[in-house]
């Protein structure tokens, strides 16, 4: 049975996206949801990562309006993490 994983990206930016990437090979359903910070597109680790995910159809969820991803609140990411087996915050 498929779990659903939750990765927040905080501090660690490629390595968060790099774990999601990974985390796809178990077809999993995974989600990312980048908080607070802008995320450092600059970084051919975070980019290269991100357009993997993108290709994997990953949804990719964000608070802050910088980034050009999905938009959620801070309080609509809170409710929607009780949903999803495991939670991994970088």
């Amino acid at each position: 049975m498929a779990k659903k994983i939750a990765v927040l990206v905080r501090d660690r930016q490629a390595e968060a996206v790099r774990m999601a990437v990974g985390l796809t090979l178990a077809d999993d359903e995974v989600n990312v949801f980048v908080m607070d910070k802008k995320l450092d597109m600059s970084d051919e680790a975070v980019s290269l990562n991100v357009e993997t995910l993108g290709d994997l159809d990953v949804k990719i969820y964000s608070n802050n309006p910088e980034n050009q991803f999905e938009q959620m609140s801070t309080e609509e990411i809170a409710r929607a993490l009780v949903n999803y087996d495991t939670v991994i915050p970088y």
